[in-house]
This record gives C-alpha cells, sequence and structure tokens, in this order.
C-alpha cells in the first residue's frame, strides 16, 4: 500500500519507548542524601560553636576547674552547697590553685566552673546529635551506598575527641604544672579541626548527586586540586603551632611588630634542656615559629590563588578569591593580636576566623576538584 506523502514541516512524533524501572536501586543508592546534609550541618554548626567555647574556656584558664573525667555522672553539675564545697575542695589541690590562684573565691570558681562544665555538656550534646541522627537514618536503611563508614568515622572521631580532652586535663592535674601541656592541647584543636573537615567536605559532596560528581571530576583542575591540598595541609600545620601560642600564653610575649622586641629573632630563644623543649614552651620562639609560617603559608596562599585565577570555571575562580580575602584578614587579626597581647576579645576572632578560613580552603579544593556546572559563556 502506498505511503501517503508528508509535508517537509509536518511534526514527526515516535512512539515512546517503556523505560526500565530502576527506581527501587536508585532509591537505596541515593538514600536521604538531603536529609544527611541538614543534619551535617547542624554538626559543624556545633563543633563550630564547641571551638569556640573551647577557645573562650582556655582564654579564661577555665579548663582545670573539673579535676575528674566522669563522662555519665559529671552532666549533672553542682545542685547544692555542699556538692560545690566539694568541687572547690577539689580544684584547691591542683597546683592551678595552689601556685595562682590561692585565695580565691567560691563566687569566682563558680565562674570558671560553668565555662568548663558547659564546654563538657556541649561536646555530650554533640556526641548524642549524632548518635540519634546516625542511627535513626541507619534504622530507616535512608543511608546512601557508600556513606555508613564515612558517618562512623565522623562518631568515632568525636569518641576519640573526648578522651584526647582528657587527656589534655589530666596533663594540668600534674606537679609543676599551672595549664595543660601545650602539645596536647595542640592535639585536642587540631582533631576538632579534623572532624570539622570531614563534616564539611561530606556537607560539601552530598550537595549534588553522585553522577553529578562523577562528571563534575572529568572536568577537574588536577594541579589545582594539588596545589590547594598542600594550602590546606599547610593551614593545618599554621593551626596547630597557634595551639602552642596558645598553650602557653606566648601570645603575650613580644607586644610588637614586625620585630619581636628590637630584634628580628626573640632574644635568647634556646635557654630550657633539653634543647628539643624550647620549640615547646619557650614563648619568644614558639610565637617567632608561628609568624614565620603565618608569613610563609600567605605567600603560598598568594601562589595558589594566582593560579586559580587561570581557571576557566568561575565559581572556582570566585571561591579562591574568598581564601585570598580571608587569610589576608586573619593575618591583619593576627598582627592586632600581636601589638594588644592577645586580649580575650580578639584571640577568639583570631581563633574564629580560623575556622572560616579553614573551611574556604577545603570548598575552594572541592571546586577544584569537582567544578560546578556553567554556561558556555562562564
Amino acid at each position: 500500500m502506498a505511503t501517503k506523502p508528508r509535508s517537509i514541516f509536518e511534526d514527526v512524533t515516535e512512539t515512546a519507548k517503556p523505560v526500565a524501572a530502576t527506581g527501587v536501586i536508585d532509591a537505596k543508592s541515593r538514600g536521604a542524601r538531603g536529609g544527611i546534609r541538614i543534619w551535617l550541618m547542624v554538626l559543624f554548626a556545633l563543633v563550630t560553636l564547641m571551638i569556640v567555647v573551647g577557645g573562650l574556656t582556655r582564654l579564661t584558664d577555665s579548663g582545670l576547674s573539673i579535676t575528674e573525667w566522669a563522662p555519665i555522672s559529671g552532666s549533672v553539675p553542682p545542685l547544692n552547697a555542699e556538692d560545690w564545697n566539694a568541687e572547690f575542695e577539689a580544684y584547691k589541690q591542683i597546683p592551678e590553685y595552689i601556685e595562682q590562684n590561692s585565695g580565691m573565691s567560691l563566687s569566682e570558681f563558680k565562674t570558671i566552673y560553668w565555662w568548663e562544665w558547659g564546654h563538657r555538656q556541649l561536646g555530650r550534646f554533640i556526641g548524642l546529635v549524632w548518635a540519634l541522627g546516625f542511627f535513626g537514618f541507619l534504622i530507616a536503611g535512608k543511608i546512601p551506598t557508600g556513606w555508613t563508614g564515612r558517618l562512623v568515622l565522623i562518631g568515632a572521631l568525636g569518641g576519640l575527641q573526648g578522651a584526647i580532652g582528657w587527656w589534655m586535663v589530666h596533663s594540668g592535674l600534674q606537679e609543676g604544672m599551672l595549664d595543660v601541656a601545650s602539645y596536647r592541647l595542640a592535639t585536642h584543636l587540631g582533631l576538632a579541626f579534623v572532624i570539622l573537615g570531614f563534616i564539611a567536605w561530606y556537607v560539601f559532596l552530598l550537595g549534588r548527586r553522585e553522577a553529578d560528581l562523577m562528571q563534575a571530576r572529568r572536568a577537574g583542575e588536577a594541579k589545582l586540586f594539588s596545589m590547594s591540598t598542600g594550602l590546606m595541609h599547610f593551614a593545618f600545620l599554621q593551626i596547630l603551632l597557634g595551639a602552642l601560642v596558645a598553650g602557653i600564653d606566648a601570645g603575650h610575649a613580644f607586644p610588637t611588630w614586625p620585630l619581636m622586641g628590637s630584634g628580628f629573632f626573640p632574644p635568647d630563644p634556646f635557654q630550657i634542656t633539653p634543647i628539643w623543649r624550647n620549640f615547646f614552651e619557650d614563648a619568644g620562639l614558639v610565637q617567632f615559629i608561628h609568624r614565620m609560617s603565618g608569613y610563609l603559608l600567605f605567600a603560598f596562599a598568594i601562589v595558589v590563588w594566582l593560579r586559580a585565577r587561570r581557571s576557566p570555571n568561575g565559581q572556582t575562580r570566585f571561591g579562591f578569591n574568598v581564601v585570598i580575602a580571608l587569610i589576608t584578614l586573619q593575618m591583619i587579626i593576627g598582627i592586632a593580636t600581636v601589638l594588644y597581647s592577645a586580649p580575650v576579645q580578639i584571640a577568639i576572632v583570631h581563633q574564629f576566623m580560623a575556622v572560616l578560613l579553614w573551611v574556604a580552603i577545603l570548598r575552594g579544593r572541592y571546586l577544584a576538584r569537582y567544578p560546578l556546572a556553567q554556561s558556555v559563556r562562564g
């Protein structure tokens, strides 16, 4: 039978072919990505708050006010005069009170006690939020394929952080110690930034589908990703050095800039024996190392930023613009911290800025690996 001729302008349609039903498998692999992402954002905010509260606890010399580690019973504060007197008597037995705070009133003790109790209570609350979220998603079968181990890692690191926190506090209760050991403080703060980094990275990844991430990675910039990874590690080292400065109150030494006193190098930097202890305990030398590392970090950040300016992706370029802006601001705040002998207000802003810079570097690194889609015109 002859076929009726068609106009060249006539629409041509095809019978739709049946599409294989893959919803069950896809749903299992995707899981509740949006819900988990929101839960991780809440954890991120809580960990950031924990870092700030921890910094204030350190700056107010409150960290040794509770002299025992009681993960369960310690969640209940003193409820009557007898309980308060018992806590105060325990504090009176440690070197910090005997050599530094002798004569402190009960009212003054309560102030530092509440700072440390609040710090520990916030840690317990973070653990509870993690447990409720993780086991809730697990029981509901909503965790995406491949994500269970990642979410367990966050909880495990949080538990380890609690143990390291007591390991740190315990060092300050020993004979001859007026503060916690600075290297233990650096370990405690460093792990907090590691936890924060993992959470931020996971939030970035969960913001897009796995298929989109795989496609974006093919357009990633390997060189820029490698350089931003180096910048991330360098920034982490600087955070640890900052913790060493805080651990021995080195920020109060040499309130001058750009020189340290009357010279570039602090005077008499190697008076402690054995000599390696000077790198952790000599206030002038520790502050000098922190300064020099800051200059080098700033210089390397400029190199990475210049490389990022050549990126064809506008969002990637903007991400590294944020990094260079924040690191410049952080350096200015650091100088102000030195010039004013590390007052609590400026010092805590300096620490909070470290959190913002840390996340900005991670965001830039993420965009270098998984650039966002953009129009042909950019």
